[in-house]
């Protein structure tokens, strides 16, 4: 059984560089008893935007998926300028990682001398067949940690070691290295134990080229010389001079590793969110992993289905959902509909497919009701069983199994992420014709230049009120949510600031087709919006920006010849996180 707070990590910048190490870890893994993590990174160039390798973040996540069912490791793609600091920041010096690395990735001195865990270099493929093992020793800092690693390998593949001793003379007096070789003697997988004098490296080259082993490994210099090879002119040389595999292994000390300087200023933090953190809904389109990953967590998945006067749309929606995440692969526990006072079929289609349909003002009737959107939410968690939960409008018409898989997937995937929303390309009808990345105005026109003045953090978002999205219940029920227009406005905000950005994701969805409102009905959704934003930023502040004044719109009604000044109220309410309502926590606790 292995050990999750102890890991291999194998790290590199292709899905090549990580498979050639993956048969290195696997040995490494079960003989030590390790969980196996891939880290990718993608390599931007100085000067250039970190939201620039997210197309690559998201093709080398896809080519890591393969890797990582052959072996259960976990993965996760870092976008960086200096992608080896984020390998230092990923190790957990605590938990004793182990790191595998390939030379070839043209590895900087700060590789070996600054990472807080040990190290090994890896120099060749795997071999097939391993008869046995070379093992040079010469008295330094890191023989122990070189003689476990053949040792795994003698083990897997029941291997004889021929220990190479080439130590100076005065390393014969010390105890503690006469114990470590009267040790090597004991050992059943040590055959071999030969003396050798001169030049180290001609040593190992000559017997590696005898053909008589089929991998090397031996230790790192201790001290690199300024501008020398960080892995030392021995195991250079041993390398240059041979053909067989090489394993160059560093032993991390005990003194303190002080972490490369990070750039934390807003513009690269969002530019690495948006690379690292936007994922295109085909890298999930293999619904069968989804549900395996998903009995492997022991995750249940709920569908809300929000509507309100759909009959031409919810059938069609239901019957793509039913087929493919419940008969064809179980992803969803439950496809529910929440309804919003339907007047026409929405209902009676739903519950004829067999369908739960839940009225939002029938949902904790005692706390009343509002008319909206984010009412029908918020109310929906009551009535929804599982823990993660995915809502998805019933207006789309081009429905399609992407537009569930591909939000549920990355929180499926990543652990760390609370929250996925959906983005895409809105095509905007106009009688006959469409502009094929028309829509979402009142996104470009209000929420996200709102977004990026007063939460810059948030300005990678692409379409912060898409419809679609999901979310882990343990945060969803510790949110607010306003009642109307603003809620997906509210969620992101409120959500980023429990939870932080790097909990958030985003994912493209390609194109949504839906009905588009007019510019009346955009109007008053705008300035719900902005009521909301500016009433989280009074919040934040301990000013109250708006009164209730604020809250009533003049709209302007046209006529044939005509037109006149109309007053409406336009308000959202905000419900409290509903972990807060004793009976929310009564029924959850009952479901345990």
């Amino acid at each position: 059984m292995t050990d999750e707070n102890r890991r291999v990590i194998i790290a590199g910048t292709t899905r090549d560089e990580l498979a050639n190490l993956l048969p290195f870890a696997r040995v490494l893994a079960q003989a030590q008893a390790r969980a196996i993590f891939l880290l990718g990174l993608v390599p931007v160039p100085e000067g250039e935007s970190l939201s620039t390798g997210a197309r690559r973040a998201q093709e080398l996540r896809r080519a890591l998926g393969t890797l990582s069912r052959k072996t259960a490791a976990r993965t996760i793609v870092r976008v960086a300028h200096h992608p080896w600091t984020e390998v230092q920041a990923a190790v957990d010096a605590g938990a004793k990682d182990l790191l595998l690395v390939n030379f070839a990735s043209a590895l900087p001195e700060r590789v070996l001398s600054d990472m807080p865990s040990d190290v090994v270099v890896v120099n060749g493929a795997c071999p097939a067949a391993l008869g046995h093992i070379l093992l040079p020793i010469r008295g330094g800092p890191y023989a122990a940690l070189s003689l476990e690693v053949a040792l795994a390998f003698a083990q897997a593949y029941s291997a004889e070691i021929t220990v190479l001793h080439a130590a100076p003379p005065e390393l014969l007096e010390n105890r503690e290295y006469l114990a470590f070789l009267e040790r090597l003697r004991a050992l059943s997988e040590v055959t071999r134990l030969v003396n050798v004098s001169g030049d180290p490296a001609q040593a190992i080259i000559r017997r590696a080229r005898a053909g008589a082993h089929q991998l090397v490994v031996m230790g790192a210099i201790a001290q690199p010389q300024p501008g020398g090879p960080p892995i030392g002119p021995t195991a250079t040389r041993v390398m240059e001079k041979t053909h067989v595999p090489l394993l160059i292994v560093k032993a991390h000390g005990d003194l303190p590793v002080q972490p490369a300087p990070v750039d934390y200023t807003i513009s690269v933090i969002v530019d690495k969110w948006f690379a690292e953190n936007t994922f295109h809904a085909h890298e999930f389109k293999d619904i069968r992993r989804l549900v395996e990953l998903k009995e492997a967590q022991g995750i249940t998945i709920s569908l809300g289905l929000p509507a309100r006067d759909e009959e031409k749309t919810i059938g069609k929606i239901i019957r793509t959902a039913q087929f493919n995440f419940m008969r064809r692969y179980p992803l969803l526990d439950e496809i529910v509909v929440i309804d919003s006072d339907s007047t026409d079929r929405t209902a009676e289609i739903a519950r004829a497919l067999g369908v739960p349909v839940y009225r939002h003002r029938d949902i904790l009737p005692t706390r009343g009701t509002y008319v909206g959107k984010g009412e029908a939410l918020w109310k929906s968690l009551y009535v929804l069983k599982g823990n993660m939960i995915a809502w998805i409008d019933t207006d789309i018409l081009n429905i399609h199994p992407r537009f569930v898989y591909g939000i549920l997937g990355p929180l499926i995937k990543e652990p760390r992420l609370m929250y996925v929303k959906g983005f895409y390309q809105r095509p905007l009808r106009l009688g006959r014709h469409s502009q094929a990345r028309g829509g979402g105005r009142v996104t470009e026109i209000a929420a996200r230049p709102l977004l990026n003045l007063f939460y810059p953090e948030l300005s990678g978002m692409v379409q912060p009120l898409a419809g679609e999205y999901a979310g882990r219940r343990e945060a969803l029920e510790r949110v607010p949510f306003f009642t109307g227009y603003g809620v997906e406005a509210g969620l992101l905000i409120d959500l980023a600031d429990q939870f932080g950005l790097r909990a958030i994701g985003q994912v493209d969805l390609e194109e949504r087709a839906h009905r588009n409102r007019s510019l009346f009905a955009l109007s008053q959704m705008a300035f719900a919006i902005i009521q909301v934003v500016l009433q989280r930023v009074g919040a934040a502040r301990g000013v109250k920006l708006l009164n209730d004044l604020n809250k009533s719109m003049k709209l302007i009604h046209y006529t044939a010849d005509e037109f006149h000044l109309q007053v409406a109220e336009i308000r959202d309410f905000e419900r409290p996180p509903i972990i807060t309502l004793a009976e929310y926590r009564q029924k959850r606790a009952a479901l345990r």
